[in-house]
C-alpha cells in the first residue's frame, strides 16, 4: 500500500510508529497528530486544550479531500498545533472510539459519516461534531480554519459553558435501559410485520431499498430469502431477485474484475462509491450462494463464485488472511482505475469487437461518468442483447469475455488503488463464513482450502493462550483486545467451517469463543451484549449494538450463534441465552422489524420449524458423501449438521455433542438421523429417502 511516511517538506508526527494504514497515511503531515493514548489525553489535560478528535479509515474518499486540503496545509497545522491535542483514529482498529463519538455526531447535526470530526474536552467528552470540512467555507459549509478559529475562542472565553454542554452530551449517550414492556419477539408476527416493512421499501423499478444512495444491505435479502422458504410468498422472492440482478448488472459491480463497490450513489445502482470492502464481498457471497440455494438458478451461483475470484485473487495474504478494504481513489480521482473510453476498450481489443463490448456495457463518447468516461454497466440482460444483435448467444458469451480477459489484464498496467492490507479478525470472520458456505455449496476445494487457512491464520496469531481475541493484526503485530465483533463474526466462520470440513477442531474452538463471548460482554443487569468488555479500555460511554446497518450487529450474529451451537451440543442453556438477548431487544425489534433483518433471521430460527441432521458414516464412503450433498444442495437455513464418525473422531464428537453417542453407521453403511421440532425420526439409510425426507 502507498502509505505517506513522511511528506516532501520533511514532516512527520507521532503517527510514523503505528501499523494502520491509515494512521501512517497522516504520519507525514505537519500536523502534530497523536494516535488514541494516555500520552494525548495527558497532555491536553497539563496544557489545558480541547481535543481534535479525527476518525476515518484508510479506503475513505473524503477522508482523503480534507487530509490534502487541510491536514497537509502548513496554514490549517499552525493553528490545530497552537490550540488543540489532535488524535487521529482507524474507525476499523477502534470500532469502539468510532461508535460513540458517530453516535454524538448523528444525535448533534441529524447525520453521521466519515471523516469524522469531533471536538471535545481534555476528558474526552464531545461538545461540538461534524463530518467533512472544507478548508474554507463554500456552498453553505463551514470552513475548518473559520471551525478551529471559533472554537478555540470559545474555548478560551466561554468555557464553562462549553464543559456544561459536553456534561450533557456525554449524559445524553448513556445506554438506555431496555424496556420493561412485555413483548413476544419470537413470532410469524414480528417475521411478517419485517417482511411488510421491506415490501413497502422496495424499489420495484430498480431493486433495492428506498431512495439514494443504495446500500447492498445483504441481511434483507437473507431474510427476505427464508420469509419465501417459510410461506412461498413471490413477493419475497422477486425482491430478492430483482435486488441481486439489478446489482449484478449495474456499475456497483466491477464488471471486468469482480467484487462490489461499497453503495451506489444514485438510484439505478449506475455510480458507485468505487472503495470495495471485504465485509461487503462476504455478506453479498453468502446472500448469491443462498438465492442459488433457494430458486436454482445458475446465475446466482456465478455470482458468488465472481465475488470468490475476487477475494482470492486480491484480498488474501499469503499468509491466509484476508485483507479489509481496497481504495475508491487513484491518482488522486476517485474511479479513475475501474472507468473506460471508447477509444481505450477498442486500443486493446481491437475495433470489431470492442465497439460491441461497448455497446454491451454502455462505453459512450459521451460517457455516464466524469470527464466522458463510462463506468461499465449492462443495461439490458444477454439473450436480450444477441437477439438485438443478431448473435448466437455462445458465441456473444466468448466474445464478450475474452473481451473482458483483454481489458482486465490491460488494467493491470493502470495505477491500481491502495489497499488497507491490515488484518480484521471479525471481517475475517465473516469472509471465513462466506467461503466455508460456498464450498457446502459449490463443492469448490479453493473455497474449504481459503475458510481454513484463514481460520488457523487468526487463531494462531490473533487469539491468546487466555482465549481473547485481538482485534488486528498488520506486519507481524496483533493489537487492541477484540470487541463483540470480533468474537461473533469468528464464531460464525467457525461454526459455518466446521459443518463444511467436519473437523471437531472448529467445532470446539467455535463453543470455547462463544463461551469467551459471554464471560466478556454480556450484560448481567439488562441482557444482551455490550460491544465492549472486559479488558477493553473504558470510554465516557459504552454501547450496546443490535441495529443491522451496513453490516449486522455482534448481537444479531451472536443471537444466531447461541441457537446453532445449543442444537449443535444439545445445551439448551445457550438457546435460554438467545432467547434472553433477543427479548433485550423486543420493543425497538418490534416496532421497526426492517431495521433488525439479521435478528429476524435468528428468530425465524427460534420460531421453527428447524432441523437438527447427524450423518454417521465414513466420510471417505461415496454414499456418505452423497448424503452429505443431498442435504447442502438444499436451502435449509435452518439445519444444523453434524458427521458421527466411528473411532476416536466419534468418540471427540460425543464429548461436544453427547446426544450423538447412540447414533451410529447401520450394518456399515452411513444412517441419517433427522430430528426435527424435537422430534427425532427413524435413521434413513438411502439417499433416495433423504432426499424424500427433506422434501
Amino acid at each position: 500500500m502507498n502509505l505517506a511516511y513522511a511528506n516532501p517538506k520533511g514532516h512527520s508526527n507521532r503517527l510514523i510508529h503505528e501499523k494502520s494504514p491509515y494512521l501512517l497515511q497522516h504520519a507525514g503531515n505537519p500536523v502534530n497528530w497523536y494516535p488514541w493514548g494516555k500520552d494525548a489525553f495527558e497532555r491536553a489535560g497539563k496544557e489545558k486544550k480541547p481535543i481534535f478528535l479525527s476518525i476515518g479509515y484508510a479506503t475513505c474518499h473524503w477522508c482523503h479531500v480534507m487530509a490534502h486540503e487541510s491536514f497537509e496545509d502548513d496554514e490549517v497545522a499552525r493553528i490545530m498545533n497552537r490550540y488543540y491535542i489532535a488524535i487521529k483514529v482507524d474507525r476499523e482498529e477502534r470500532p469502539d472510539v468510532d461508535k460513540i463519538y458517530m453516535s454524538v455526531c448523528q444525535s448533534l447535526t441529524g447525520r453521521g459519516g466519515w471523516p469524522l470530526s469531533i471536538f471535545m474536552t481534555p476528558e474526552g467528552k464531545p461538545f461540538f461534531a461534524g463530518s467533512y470540512f472544507p478548508k474554507s467555507s463554500r456552498m453553505g459549509m463551514p470552513g475548518f480554519m473559520d471551525v478551529l478559529k471559533q472554537v478555540a475562542a470559545m474555548w478560551q472565553n466561554n468555557r464553562a459553558s462549553i464543559l456544561k454542554a459536553s456534561e450533557n452530551i456525554t449524559t445524553a449517550i448513556q445506554p438506555r435501559s431496555i424496556s420493561d414492556r412485555p413483548v413476544t419477539l419470537a413470532s410469524i408476527e414480528t417475521l411478517k410485520n419485517g417482511y411488510t416493512q421491506l415490501a413497502r421499501a422496495f424499489d420495484p423499478s430498480q431493486g433495492g431499498f428506498g431512495a439514494a444512495p443504495k446500500f447492498p444491505t445483504p441481511h434483507h435479502l437473507t431474510f427476505l430469502l427464508r420469509w419465501y422458504k417459510r410461506n412461498h410468498d413471490s413477493m419475497s422472492i422477486e425482491m430478492v431477485e430483482k435486488t441481486l440482478d439489478a446489482m449484478r448488472r449495474g456499475g456497483i459491480f466491477d464488471q471486468i474484475g469482480f467484487g462490489f463497490h461499497r453503495y451506489s450513489v444514485d438510484q439505478k445502482w449506475l455510480v458507485p462509491h468505487f472503495e470495495k470492502m471485504l465485509y461487503d464481498q462476504a455478506l453479498l457471497a453468502m446472500a448469491y450462494t443462498e438465492a442459488y440455494q433457494a430458486t436454482g438458478k445458475v446465475k446466482f451461483g456465478r455470482v458468488a463464485r465472481e465475488i470468490f475470484t475476487y477475494v482470492l485473487r486480491d484480498m488474501t495474504d499469503h499468509q491466509g488472511g484476508f485483507y479489509s478494504a481496497q481504495d475508491a481513489d487513484s491518482e488522486g480521482k476517485e474511479g479513475l482505475f475501474y472507468v473506460w473510453t471508447p477509444r481505450e476498450v477498442k486500443e486493446h481489443i481491437g475495433e470489431e469487437p470492442g465497439d460491441l463490448f461497448c455497446r454491451y456495457y454502455d462505453i459512450t463518447e459521451a460517457g455516464n461518468f466524469e470527464e466522458g468516461r463510462s463506468i461499465p454497466n449492462m443495461c439490458m440482460s444477454l439473450e436480450t442483447f444477441g437477439a438485438k444483435e443478431g448473435m448466437e448467444l455462445k458465441k456473444l458469451e466468448a466474445v464478450l469475455k475474452d473481451a473482458g480477459e483483454r481489458l482486465f489484464n490491460a488494467r493491470k498496467k493502470r495505477v491500481h488503488p491502495s489497499k488497507d492490507d491490515k488484518i480484521l479478525t471479525s471481517w475475517n470472520g465473516l469472509m471465513i463464513a462466506a467461503f466455508a458456505k460456498g464450498y457446502q455449496v459449490f463443492g469448490d476445494q479453493a473455497y474449504a482450502d481459503a475458510a481454513t487457512d484463514a481460520a488457523e491464520f487468526i487463531l494462531r496469531n490473533l487469539k491468546r493462550a487466555d482465549e481473547r481475541l485481538l482485534r488486528r493484526y498488520r506486519q507481524g503485530e496483533a493489537a487492541h483486545p477484540g470487541y463483540l465483533d470480533d468474537y461473533a463474526f469468528l464464531t460464525w466462520g467457525l461454526i459455518e467451517l466446521y459443518e463444511a470440513t467436519f473437523k471437531n477442531s472448529y467445532l470446539e474452538e467455535a463453543i470455547a469463543l462463544n463461551k469467551a463471548m459471554i464471560n466478556i460482554f454480556w450484560d448481567k443487569q439488562g441482557a444482551g451484549l455490550y460491544f465492549t468488555g472486559k479488558g477493553n479500555e473504558p470510554l465516557v460511554a459504552r454501547s450496546k449494538e443490535f441495529y443491522d446497518g451496513a453490516l449486522p450487529s455482534g448481537n444479531s450474529i451472536a443471537a444466531l450463534n447461541l441457537l446453532r451451537l445449543g442444537r449443535l451440543t444439545g445445551n439448551t442453556d445457550l438457546e435460554k441465552k438467545a432467547d434472553q438477548l433477543t427479548r433485550a431487544f423486543a420493543a425497538e425489534v418490534a416496532e421497526h422489524p426492517m431495521a433488525y433483518t439479521q435478528l429476524l433471521a435468528a428468530l425465524d430460527f427460534m420460531v421453527g420449524p428447524s432441523l437438527e441432521i447427524v450423518i454417521a458414516g465414513d466420510p471417505a464412503l461415496e454414499t456418505t458423501r452423497a448424503m452429505i450433498r443431498a442435504v447442502r444442495r438444499r436451502f435449509l437455513p435452518n439445519k444444523v449438521m453434524l458427521l458421527r464418525q466411528d473411532g476416536a473422531e466419534g468418540k471427540r464428537l460425543a464429548g461436544l455433542s453427547p446426544f450423538v453417542e447412540p447414533m451410529h453407521s447401520v450394518d456399515h453403511q452411513p444412517a441419517v438421523y433427522l430430528c426435527e421440532q424435537y422430534s427425532c425420526k427413524k435413521p434413513i439409510t438411502k439417499v433416495s429417502d433423504l432426499e424424500s425426507a427433506l422434501r
